[in-house]
Protein backbone atom coordinates (compact mmCIF):
# COMPACT_ATOMS: atom_id res chain seq x y z
CA UNK A 1 0.00 0.00 0.00
CA UNK A 2 1.53 3.69 -1.02
CA UNK A 3 2.54 5.86 1.98
CA UNK A 4 0.35 8.70 0.77
CA UNK A 5 2.75 12.55 1.34
CA UNK A 6 -0.13 14.76 2.06
CA UNK A 7 -0.69 17.96 -0.18
CA UNK A 8 -1.36 21.21 1.29
CA UNK A 9 -1.89 23.74 -1.33
CA UNK A 10 -1.02 27.16 0.08
CA UNK A 11 -1.45 29.25 -3.10
CA UNK A 12 -4.51 31.24 -1.52
CA UNK A 13 -2.74 32.30 1.01
CA UNK A 14 0.98 32.13 1.14
CA UNK A 15 0.73 32.60 -2.76
CA UNK A 16 -1.85 35.41 -2.83
CA UNK A 17 0.05 37.76 -0.48
CA UNK A 18 2.23 37.89 -3.35
CA UNK A 19 -0.14 39.11 -5.92
CA UNK A 20 -0.14 42.50 -7.05
CA UNK A 21 -3.72 42.96 -6.34
CA UNK A 22 -6.13 41.04 -4.17
CA UNK A 23 -8.44 37.69 -5.45
CA UNK A 24 -12.00 37.91 -5.41
CA UNK A 25 -14.30 36.10 -3.07
CA UNK A 26 -15.68 34.74 -6.68
CA UNK A 27 -11.95 34.17 -7.97
CA UNK A 28 -10.52 32.76 -4.53
CA UNK A 29 -14.06 29.79 -4.66
CA UNK A 30 -13.09 28.93 -8.61
CA UNK A 31 -9.61 28.34 -7.60
CA UNK A 32 -10.64 26.41 -4.15
CA UNK A 33 -12.65 24.20 -6.92
CA UNK A 34 -10.31 23.37 -9.51
CA UNK A 35 -7.85 22.36 -6.09
CA UNK A 36 -10.10 20.10 -4.92
CA UNK A 37 -10.74 18.45 -8.11
CA UNK A 38 -6.80 18.43 -8.41
CA UNK A 39 -7.21 16.20 -5.42
CA UNK A 40 -5.67 18.37 -2.51
CA UNK A 41 -5.46 16.89 0.74
CA UNK A 42 -5.70 20.32 2.39
CA UNK A 43 -6.37 23.64 1.17
CA UNK A 44 -5.19 26.86 2.99
CA UNK A 45 -7.50 29.48 2.31
CA UNK A 46 -6.47 32.46 3.80
CA UNK A 47 -5.25 34.29 7.33
CA UNK A 48 -9.43 34.94 8.45
CA UNK A 49 -8.65 37.82 11.44
CA UNK A 50 -6.41 39.94 8.67
CA UNK A 51 -9.67 41.44 7.24
CA UNK A 52 -13.55 41.46 6.49
CA UNK A 53 -12.99 40.33 2.84
CA UNK A 54 -10.36 37.14 4.07
CA UNK A 55 -12.92 36.36 6.94
CA UNK A 56 -16.27 36.30 4.06
CA UNK A 57 -13.26 34.20 1.67
CA UNK A 58 -12.89 31.86 4.07
CA UNK A 59 -15.89 30.94 4.91
CA UNK A 60 -17.45 31.03 1.15
CA UNK A 61 -14.49 28.47 0.37
CA UNK A 62 -15.78 26.26 3.74
CA UNK A 63 -18.98 26.25 2.61
CA UNK A 64 -18.66 24.80 -0.93
CA UNK A 65 -15.52 22.12 -0.57
CA UNK A 66 -16.32 18.54 0.54
CA UNK A 67 -13.42 16.67 -0.27
CA UNK A 68 -10.24 18.41 0.74
CA UNK A 69 -9.78 19.46 4.21
CA UNK A 70 -10.21 23.27 4.48
CA UNK A 71 -7.62 25.50 6.42
CA UNK A 72 -7.51 28.81 8.02
CA UNK A 73 -3.99 30.34 9.34
CA UNK A 74 -3.71 32.13 12.67
CA UNK A 75 -1.00 33.76 14.86
CA UNK A 76 -0.23 32.32 18.55
CA UNK A 77 -3.26 34.63 19.35
CA UNK A 78 -6.04 33.78 21.35
CA UNK A 79 -8.43 36.04 18.50
CA UNK A 80 -6.48 34.57 15.69
CA UNK A 81 -7.70 31.54 16.41
CA UNK A 82 -11.44 31.90 17.70
CA UNK A 83 -12.06 34.35 14.45
CA UNK A 84 -10.59 31.53 12.75
CA UNK A 85 -12.54 28.98 13.87
CA UNK A 86 -15.65 31.11 13.81
CA UNK A 87 -15.08 31.39 9.74
CA UNK A 88 -14.31 27.52 9.10
CA UNK A 89 -17.38 26.33 11.08
CA UNK A 90 -19.79 26.25 8.10
CA UNK A 91 -16.90 23.20 6.95
CA UNK A 92 -18.21 19.26 7.79
CA UNK A 93 -14.21 19.29 8.82
CA UNK A 94 -11.58 21.89 9.12
CA UNK A 95 -7.90 22.47 9.93
CA UNK A 96 -6.43 25.36 12.14
CA UNK A 97 -3.00 26.36 11.33
CA UNK A 98 -1.02 28.34 14.23
CA UNK A 99 2.40 29.15 14.04
CA UNK A 100 4.80 31.47 16.11
CA UNK A 101 8.88 32.31 14.79
CA UNK A 102 11.42 30.10 16.25
CA UNK A 103 14.66 31.14 15.37
CA UNK A 104 16.91 33.07 17.62
CA UNK A 105 17.02 36.33 15.21
CA UNK A 106 12.87 36.72 14.88
CA UNK A 107 12.22 35.49 18.83
CA UNK A 108 14.84 38.25 20.13
CA UNK A 109 14.59 41.14 17.32
CA UNK A 110 10.69 40.50 16.31
CA UNK A 111 8.62 39.12 19.48
CA UNK A 112 11.16 40.40 22.44
CA UNK A 113 10.63 37.72 24.16
CA UNK A 114 11.96 34.34 25.54
CA UNK A 115 12.43 30.97 23.81
CA UNK A 116 10.44 29.72 27.45
CA UNK A 117 7.74 32.21 26.57
CA UNK A 118 7.36 31.10 22.66
CA UNK A 119 7.06 27.46 23.55
CA UNK A 120 4.52 28.13 26.22
CA UNK A 121 2.76 30.51 23.77
CA UNK A 122 2.81 27.20 21.26
CA UNK A 123 1.05 25.12 24.35
CA UNK A 124 -1.87 27.67 24.57
CA UNK A 125 -2.26 28.34 20.83
CA UNK A 126 -2.14 24.75 19.58
CA UNK A 127 -4.83 23.52 23.17
CA UNK A 128 -6.95 26.53 22.45
CA UNK A 129 -7.46 25.46 18.52
CA UNK A 130 -8.08 22.16 19.63
CA UNK A 131 -11.54 23.37 21.79
CA UNK A 132 -12.44 23.76 17.80
CA UNK A 133 -11.27 20.95 15.87
CA UNK A 134 -9.08 17.55 16.23
CA UNK A 135 -6.89 18.70 13.20
CA UNK A 136 -4.57 21.33 14.44
CA UNK A 137 -0.99 22.30 12.44
CA UNK A 138 1.37 23.92 14.48
CA UNK A 139 4.44 25.65 12.81
CA UNK A 140 7.53 26.98 14.10
CA UNK A 141 8.43 30.20 11.72
CA UNK A 142 11.91 30.26 10.60
CA UNK A 143 13.01 26.94 11.33
CA UNK A 144 15.58 26.79 9.03
CA UNK A 145 17.81 29.14 10.84
CA UNK A 146 16.43 27.78 14.64
CA UNK A 147 18.75 25.52 16.73
CA UNK A 148 17.92 21.97 16.39
CA UNK A 149 18.03 20.98 20.12
CA UNK A 150 15.27 24.41 20.56
CA UNK A 151 13.32 22.47 17.35
CA UNK A 152 13.27 18.99 18.85
CA UNK A 153 11.81 20.86 22.39
CA UNK A 154 9.04 22.95 20.39
CA UNK A 155 7.66 20.24 18.27
CA UNK A 156 7.65 17.83 21.47
CA UNK A 157 5.74 20.19 23.46
CA UNK A 158 3.23 21.14 20.63
CA UNK A 159 2.30 17.37 19.63
CA UNK A 160 2.12 16.94 23.49
CA UNK A 161 -0.19 20.08 23.55
CA UNK A 162 -2.17 18.08 20.78
CA UNK A 163 -1.08 19.45 17.27
CA UNK A 164 -1.69 16.66 14.95
CA UNK A 165 0.79 18.01 12.29
CA UNK A 166 3.51 19.80 12.89
CA UNK A 167 5.64 22.16 10.33
CA UNK A 168 8.99 22.93 9.86
CA UNK A 169 9.48 25.60 7.42
CA UNK A 170 12.41 26.99 5.50
CA UNK A 171 10.70 30.56 5.78
CA UNK A 172 13.41 32.72 4.24
CA UNK A 173 14.79 30.20 1.79
CA UNK A 174 17.75 29.66 3.41
CA UNK A 175 18.66 26.06 3.74
CA UNK A 176 20.17 23.59 1.11
CA UNK A 177 19.06 19.76 0.61
CA UNK A 178 21.35 18.47 2.63
CA UNK A 179 21.29 20.58 5.68
CA UNK A 180 17.83 20.80 5.63
CA UNK A 181 16.99 17.16 5.68
CA UNK A 182 19.45 17.00 8.08
CA UNK A 183 16.74 18.78 10.18
CA UNK A 184 14.19 16.56 9.55
CA UNK A 185 16.05 13.21 10.08
CA UNK A 186 16.74 15.08 13.17
CA UNK A 187 13.66 15.59 14.36
CA UNK A 188 12.13 12.22 13.46
CA UNK A 189 15.04 10.64 15.42
CA UNK A 190 14.98 12.97 18.74
CA UNK A 191 11.33 13.66 19.01
CA UNK A 192 9.85 10.76 21.42
CA UNK A 193 6.43 11.50 20.87
CA UNK A 194 7.26 12.26 16.76
CA UNK A 195 4.83 8.83 16.22
CA UNK A 196 1.39 10.81 17.10
CA UNK A 197 1.81 13.91 14.56
CA UNK A 198 2.85 14.26 11.06
CA UNK A 199 5.65 16.08 9.88
CA UNK A 200 5.67 18.73 7.36
CA UNK A 201 7.89 21.05 5.23
CA UNK A 202 7.27 24.36 4.17
CA UNK A 203 10.03 25.89 1.91
CA UNK A 204 10.66 29.21 -0.01
CA UNK A 205 12.80 29.14 -2.85
CA UNK A 206 15.10 32.36 -1.87
CA UNK A 207 17.90 30.12 -3.62
CA UNK A 208 16.32 27.88 -5.86
CA UNK A 209 16.03 25.17 -3.59
CA UNK A 210 11.92 25.09 -2.37
CA UNK A 211 11.60 21.71 -4.61
CA UNK A 212 14.83 19.91 -3.66
CA UNK A 213 14.45 20.57 -0.14
CA UNK A 214 10.81 19.14 0.16
CA UNK A 215 11.53 16.09 -1.68
CA UNK A 216 14.93 15.59 0.68
CA UNK A 217 12.42 15.98 3.60
CA UNK A 218 10.47 13.47 2.37
CA UNK A 219 13.11 11.22 1.79
CA UNK A 220 14.10 11.66 5.47
CA UNK A 221 10.66 10.75 6.57
CA UNK A 222 8.55 14.02 6.18
CA UNK A 223 4.75 13.37 4.92
CA UNK A 224 3.45 16.64 4.25
CA UNK A 225 4.80 19.24 1.34
CA UNK A 226 3.02 22.77 1.34
CA UNK A 227 3.08 24.12 -1.71
CA UNK A 228 1.39 26.38 -4.21
CA UNK A 229 0.68 25.80 -7.99
CA UNK A 230 3.22 27.57 -9.92
CA UNK A 231 5.54 28.17 -7.04
CA UNK A 232 3.71 31.48 -6.50
CA UNK A 233 4.49 32.85 -3.23
CA UNK A 234 6.19 35.51 -1.06
CA UNK A 235 9.20 36.75 -2.66
CA UNK A 236 10.64 34.08 -5.31
CA UNK A 237 7.85 31.93 -4.28
CA UNK A 238 6.95 28.32 -2.55
CA UNK A 239 7.77 24.85 -3.47
CA UNK A 240 6.01 24.48 -7.03
CA UNK A 241 2.62 21.41 -6.27
CA UNK A 242 3.38 20.21 -9.91
CA UNK A 243 6.89 19.85 -9.50
CA UNK A 244 7.33 17.85 -6.25
CA UNK A 245 4.27 15.71 -7.12
CA UNK A 246 5.49 15.10 -11.04
CA UNK A 247 8.73 14.53 -9.22
CA UNK A 248 7.65 11.80 -6.92
CA UNK A 249 5.57 10.26 -9.96
CA UNK A 250 8.28 10.20 -12.73
CA UNK A 251 11.09 8.85 -9.64
CA UNK A 252 9.38 6.01 -8.05
CA UNK A 253 13.21 4.05 -7.97
CA UNK A 254 13.51 6.89 -5.00
CA UNK A 255 10.47 7.37 -3.37
CA UNK A 256 9.85 3.43 -3.22
CA UNK A 257 6.02 3.39 -1.76
CA UNK A 258 5.47 6.95 -1.54
CA UNK A 259 2.98 8.84 -3.68
CA UNK A 260 0.12 11.68 -3.36
CA UNK A 261 -3.58 11.24 -4.60
CA UNK A 262 -3.09 14.47 -7.03
CA UNK A 263 -5.16 13.62 -10.26
CA UNK A 264 -2.03 14.97 -12.26
CA UNK A 265 -4.25 15.40 -15.75
CA UNK A 266 -5.97 18.19 -13.62
CA UNK A 267 -2.42 20.11 -13.36
CA UNK A 268 -1.70 21.93 -16.70
CA UNK A 269 -5.58 22.90 -16.57
CA UNK A 270 -5.60 24.27 -12.85
CA UNK A 271 -1.78 26.08 -13.32
CA UNK A 272 -3.53 28.19 -16.56
CA UNK A 273 -5.90 29.50 -14.60
CA UNK A 274 -4.06 30.20 -10.96
CA UNK A 275 -2.02 32.42 -14.01
CA UNK A 276 -4.54 33.74 -15.31
CA UNK A 277 -6.68 34.75 -12.52
CA UNK A 278 -3.92 35.80 -10.41
CA UNK A 279 -2.41 37.70 -13.11
CA UNK A 280 0.90 35.45 -12.81
CA UNK A 281 2.57 34.77 -16.27
CA UNK A 282 3.76 31.38 -15.88
CA UNK A 283 7.88 31.67 -17.56
CA UNK A 284 8.21 29.30 -20.63
CA UNK A 285 11.11 27.58 -18.91
CA UNK A 286 9.07 26.74 -16.25
CA UNK A 287 9.43 23.31 -14.96
CA UNK A 288 6.10 20.68 -15.83
CA UNK A 289 3.97 23.36 -16.73
CA UNK A 290 5.89 26.67 -19.18
CA UNK A 291 5.34 26.81 -22.14
CA UNK A 292 8.49 25.16 -23.75
CA UNK A 293 8.44 22.30 -21.01
CA UNK A 294 7.34 20.07 -23.62
CA UNK A 295 9.15 21.78 -26.50
CA UNK A 296 12.01 20.23 -28.33
CA UNK A 297 14.00 22.36 -30.33
CA UNK A 298 17.44 21.44 -31.19
CA UNK A 299 18.07 19.40 -34.06
CA UNK A 300 19.34 16.38 -32.39
CA UNK A 301 16.27 16.35 -29.65
CA UNK A 302 13.79 16.55 -32.62
CA UNK A 303 15.59 13.51 -34.41
CA UNK A 304 15.81 11.58 -30.97
CA UNK A 305 12.12 12.45 -30.45
CA UNK A 306 10.93 11.19 -33.68
CA UNK A 307 12.82 7.41 -33.21
CA UNK A 308 11.66 7.19 -29.65
CA UNK A 309 10.29 10.16 -27.30
CA UNK A 310 11.73 8.56 -24.24
CA UNK A 311 14.80 9.78 -25.80
CA UNK A 312 14.63 13.31 -24.06
CA UNK A 313 10.62 13.43 -22.56
CA UNK A 314 11.00 11.56 -18.62
CA UNK A 315 7.21 12.66 -19.11
CA UNK A 316 4.39 12.75 -21.64
CA UNK A 317 2.88 15.90 -21.77
CA UNK A 318 -1.14 13.74 -21.80
CA UNK A 319 -0.02 12.76 -18.12
CA UNK A 320 -0.50 16.65 -16.90
CA UNK A 321 -3.38 16.55 -18.96
CA UNK A 322 -1.94 18.89 -21.76
CA UNK A 323 -3.63 17.63 -24.73
CA UNK A 324 -1.35 18.27 -28.52
CA UNK A 325 -4.64 18.58 -30.99
CA UNK A 326 -6.40 21.85 -31.00
CA UNK A 327 -9.97 21.13 -31.48
CA UNK A 328 -12.45 23.88 -33.89
CA UNK A 329 -15.47 25.45 -33.85
CA UNK A 330 -17.67 27.64 -35.89
CA UNK A 331 -20.44 29.89 -35.44
CA UNK A 332 -22.47 26.96 -37.12
CA UNK A 333 -21.34 24.88 -33.84
CA UNK A 334 -24.36 24.65 -31.25
CA UNK A 335 -24.44 25.52 -27.54
CA UNK A 336 -23.94 21.18 -27.29
CA UNK A 337 -20.39 21.24 -29.48
CA UNK A 338 -19.96 24.66 -27.15
CA UNK A 339 -20.34 22.20 -23.93
CA UNK A 340 -18.92 19.16 -25.34
CA UNK A 341 -15.72 21.29 -25.96
CA UNK A 342 -15.26 22.36 -22.25
CA UNK A 343 -16.07 19.09 -20.83
CA UNK A 344 -13.07 17.87 -23.55
CA UNK A 345 -10.85 20.31 -21.59
CA UNK A 346 -12.08 18.85 -18.14
CA UNK A 347 -14.82 21.96 -17.23
CA UNK A 348 -17.80 20.61 -15.48
CA UNK A 349 -20.96 23.01 -16.19
CA UNK A 350 -21.16 24.20 -12.71
CA UNK A 351 -17.73 26.08 -13.49
CA UNK A 352 -18.67 28.70 -16.51
CA UNK A 353 -22.41 29.98 -17.44
CA UNK A 354 -23.06 28.28 -21.11
CA UNK A 355 -25.14 31.07 -21.94
CA UNK A 356 -22.55 33.27 -21.05
CA UNK A 357 -20.33 31.55 -22.59
CA UNK A 358 -22.12 30.99 -25.67
CA UNK A 359 -22.83 34.35 -26.58
CA UNK A 360 -19.19 35.27 -26.59
CA UNK A 361 -18.58 32.23 -28.30
CA UNK A 362 -20.80 33.19 -31.30
CA UNK A 363 -19.72 36.73 -31.58
CA UNK A 364 -16.07 35.49 -31.51
CA UNK A 365 -17.07 33.15 -34.07
CA UNK A 366 -18.49 35.60 -36.56
CA UNK A 367 -15.01 37.81 -36.19
CA UNK A 368 -12.57 34.96 -36.58
CA UNK A 369 -14.86 31.75 -37.99
CA UNK A 370 -12.79 29.46 -36.55
CA UNK A 371 -12.43 29.48 -32.84
CA UNK A 372 -10.26 26.74 -31.30
CA UNK A 373 -10.14 25.61 -27.84
CA UNK A 374 -7.05 27.69 -26.50
CA UNK A 375 -9.82 30.37 -27.74
CA UNK A 376 -12.93 28.62 -25.63
CA UNK A 377 -10.63 28.32 -21.98
CA UNK A 378 -9.80 32.10 -22.71
CA UNK A 379 -13.56 32.99 -22.68
CA UNK A 380 -13.95 30.65 -20.01
CA UNK A 381 -11.55 32.36 -17.64
CA UNK A 382 -12.71 35.89 -18.55
CA UNK A 383 -16.52 34.82 -17.93
CA UNK A 384 -15.12 33.91 -13.99
CA UNK A 385 -13.27 36.87 -13.70
CA UNK A 386 -16.46 38.98 -14.28
CA UNK A 387 -18.84 40.43 -11.82
CA UNK A 388 -22.48 38.87 -11.40
CA UNK A 389 -23.58 42.60 -10.62
CA UNK A 390 -21.15 44.78 -12.73
CA UNK A 391 -22.39 48.22 -12.53
CA UNK A 392 -20.50 49.43 -15.52
CA UNK A 393 -20.51 47.43 -19.23
CA UNK A 394 -19.25 48.54 -22.52
CA UNK A 395 -21.75 48.97 -25.58
CA UNK A 396 -19.93 50.85 -28.23
CA UNK A 397 -16.36 51.85 -29.01
CA UNK A 398 -14.40 53.47 -31.87
CA UNK A 399 -10.88 55.57 -32.04
CA UNK A 400 -9.08 56.63 -34.40
CA UNK A 401 -5.50 57.32 -35.27
CA UNK A 402 -3.73 59.44 -38.13
CA UNK A 403 0.30 59.42 -38.10
CA UNK A 404 1.75 62.73 -36.29
CA UNK A 405 -2.02 63.32 -35.05
CA UNK A 406 -3.10 63.14 -31.42
CA UNK A 407 -5.36 59.66 -31.52
CA UNK A 408 -9.47 60.57 -30.40
CA UNK A 409 -11.91 57.82 -29.73
CA UNK A 410 -15.80 57.57 -29.01
CA UNK A 411 -17.05 55.71 -25.64
CA UNK A 412 -20.62 54.87 -25.35
CA UNK A 413 -21.63 52.82 -21.99
CA UNK A 414 -24.10 51.76 -19.36
CA UNK A 415 -23.60 52.46 -15.66
CA UNK A 416 -26.61 51.70 -13.42
CA UNK A 417 -29.06 51.08 -16.61
CA UNK A 418 -28.53 54.52 -17.54
CA UNK A 419 -26.34 55.05 -21.53
CA UNK A 420 -23.64 57.82 -21.49
CA UNK A 421 -21.27 58.47 -23.98
CA UNK A 422 -18.15 60.78 -24.41
CA UNK A 423 -15.91 61.45 -26.56
CA UNK A 424 -11.88 62.19 -25.88
CA UNK A 425 -8.91 63.52 -28.07
CA UNK A 426 -5.68 64.49 -27.77
CA UNK A 427 -4.58 60.92 -26.29
CA UNK A 428 -1.29 59.83 -26.63
CA UNK A 429 -3.13 56.45 -28.85
CA UNK A 430 -6.22 55.05 -28.99
CA UNK A 431 -6.06 53.15 -26.18
CA UNK A 432 -5.28 56.33 -24.17
CA UNK A 433 -7.86 58.24 -25.78
CA UNK A 434 -10.29 55.42 -25.13
CA UNK A 435 -9.43 55.22 -21.64
CA UNK A 436 -9.69 58.88 -21.55
CA UNK A 437 -13.25 58.59 -22.64
CA UNK A 438 -14.16 56.10 -20.05
CA UNK A 439 -12.41 57.88 -16.87
CA UNK A 440 -14.40 61.33 -18.20
CA UNK A 441 -17.71 59.31 -17.81
CA UNK A 442 -16.71 57.37 -14.55
CA UNK A 443 -15.45 60.47 -12.69
CA UNK A 444 -13.12 57.48 -11.10
CA UNK A 445 -9.16 58.95 -10.02
CA UNK A 446 -6.96 55.82 -10.76
CA UNK A 447 -3.41 55.88 -11.68
CA UNK A 448 -2.31 53.20 -13.92
CA UNK A 449 0.27 50.85 -12.56
CA UNK A 450 0.72 48.44 -15.19
CA UNK A 451 -0.64 47.54 -18.78
CA UNK A 452 0.50 44.10 -20.16
CA UNK A 453 -0.95 42.61 -23.73
CA UNK A 454 -0.46 39.32 -24.35
CA UNK A 455 -1.70 37.07 -27.38
CA UNK A 456 -4.10 33.73 -26.01
CA UNK A 457 -3.69 31.53 -29.04
CA UNK A 458 -1.81 31.15 -32.15
CA UNK A 459 -1.14 32.95 -35.02
CA UNK A 460 -2.33 35.84 -36.53
CA UNK A 461 -5.76 34.87 -35.79
CA UNK A 462 -4.74 35.23 -31.78
CA UNK A 463 -6.84 37.26 -29.59
CA UNK A 464 -5.75 39.84 -27.33
CA UNK A 465 -5.67 39.89 -23.56
CA UNK A 466 -5.30 42.70 -21.47
CA UNK A 467 -3.95 42.80 -18.06
CA UNK A 468 -3.69 46.09 -16.12
CA UNK A 469 -3.07 46.77 -12.48
CA UNK A 470 -4.74 50.23 -11.44
CA UNK A 471 -4.61 51.91 -7.86
CA UNK A 472 -7.43 54.05 -5.82
CA UNK A 473 -7.01 55.56 -2.62
CA UNK A 474 -4.56 53.25 -1.81
CA UNK A 475 -5.85 49.93 -3.04
CA UNK A 476 -4.85 48.04 -6.07
CA UNK A 477 -7.21 46.38 -8.72
CA UNK A 478 -6.68 44.21 -11.15
CA UNK A 479 -8.42 44.40 -14.95
CA UNK A 480 -8.87 42.15 -17.77
CA UNK A 481 -10.10 42.56 -20.90
CA UNK A 482 -10.06 39.91 -24.05
CA UNK A 483 -11.13 41.13 -27.58
CA UNK A 484 -9.61 40.07 -31.38
CA UNK A 485 -8.59 43.91 -31.12
CA UNK A 486 -6.40 45.51 -29.01
CA UNK A 487 -8.32 49.04 -28.43
CA UNK A 488 -11.48 46.99 -27.29
CA UNK A 489 -9.93 44.58 -24.75
CA UNK A 490 -7.73 47.71 -23.52
CA UNK A 491 -11.16 48.97 -22.77
CA UNK A 492 -12.81 46.32 -21.13
CA UNK A 493 -9.46 45.90 -19.00
CA UNK A 494 -10.49 49.15 -17.46
CA UNK A 495 -14.21 48.69 -17.20
CA UNK A 496 -13.20 45.37 -15.72
CA UNK A 497 -10.78 47.19 -13.05
CA UNK A 498 -13.70 50.21 -12.23
CA UNK A 499 -16.61 47.31 -11.63
CA UNK A 500 -13.88 46.00 -8.97
CA UNK A 501 -13.35 49.51 -7.47
CA UNK A 502 -17.78 49.73 -7.48
CA UNK A 503 -17.90 46.65 -5.68
CA UNK A 504 -15.11 47.56 -3.01
CA UNK A 505 -16.80 50.68 -2.33
CA UNK A 506 -20.10 48.75 -1.59
CA UNK A 507 -17.88 46.63 0.86
CA UNK A 508 -16.89 49.56 2.35
CA UNK A 509 -20.33 51.66 2.24
CA UNK A 510 -21.95 48.33 4.39
CA UNK A 511 -19.07 47.70 6.77
CA UNK A 512 -19.84 51.68 7.97
CA UNK A 513 -23.58 51.21 8.07
CA UNK A 514 -23.25 47.81 10.16
CA UNK A 515 -20.57 49.50 12.17
CA UNK A 516 -22.93 52.96 12.09
CA UNK A 517 -25.64 51.14 13.76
Amino acid sequence: MADNVIIFDTTLRDGEQALKASLTVKEKLQIALALERLGVDVMEVGFPVSSEGDFLSVRTIAENIKNSRVCALSRAVEKDIDVAAEALKVAEAFRIHTFIATSALHVEAKLRRTFDDVVEMAINAVKRARRYTDDVEFSCEDAGRTGIDNICRIVEAAIDAGATTVNIPDTVGYTLPMQYGEIIANVMNRVPNVDKAIISVHCHNDLGMATANSLTAVQNGARQIECTVNGIGERAGNTALEEVVMAIKTRQDLFKGVDTRINTQEIHRVSQMVSQLCNMPIQPNKAIVGANAFAHSSGIHQDGMVKNKNTYEIMSPETIGLKKEKLNLTARSGRAAVKNHMESMGYQESEYDLDKLYEAFLKLADKKGQVFDYDLEALAFIDMQQGDEDRLTLDVITSQMISHLPASAFVQVELDGERLSEVSSGGNGPVDAVFNAILKITQIDLKMLSYNLTAKGEGAEALGQVDIVVEHEGRRFHGVGLATDIVESSARALIHAINAIYRAHKVADLKSHKHSH
